[in-house]
């Protein structure tokens, strides 16, 4: 069980990382498709900057051994950006199939990353 547990982690977490990775790097850098899908949701341009360099920080958040807390708020923040963006193109009225799969998948891969994640990324509570 311990062996699956941890090919599911690396796998759910590979995703994640290269889909935030490759989201934040493309935001960072302002493409073309990526300032029109902004606009179109109704974001201002300079917010790709902020969520693209915060993407590809929260990737180091996660990868890097250590930090649990840090870790925490990455996953907590690509949930939020994730579940985010999904419910951006309902609000505005974009129920394709090619808008909504991104952001649903990659926070499928936030959950299961973090749920399996191996308890030496976990915050352990102190029991009183």
């Amino acid at each position: 069980m311990e062996k699956r547990n941890k090919i599911i982690y690396w796998i759910a977490t590979a995703l994640l990382s290269i889909g935030m990775l490759q989201s934040g790097w493309f935001a960072v850098l302002r493409t073309d498709q990526w300032v029109k899908l902004v606009t179109a949701l109704g974001y201002p341009v300079y917010f790709l900057t902020i969520l693209g360099v915060w993407k590809m920080l929260g990737v180091i958040a996660i990868l890097v051994p250590g930090f649990k807390l840090v870790k925490e708020w990455a996953y907590a923040g690509f949930f939020f950006a994730m579940t985010g963006a999904f419910f951006s193109h309902l609000a505005v009225g974009d129920h394709e199939i090619k808008g909504l799969m991104g952001p649903f998948f990659q926070a499928v891969f936030v959950v299961v990353s973090w749920y399996y994640r191996p308890a030496s990324r976990k915050i352990v509570m102190a029991k009183e």
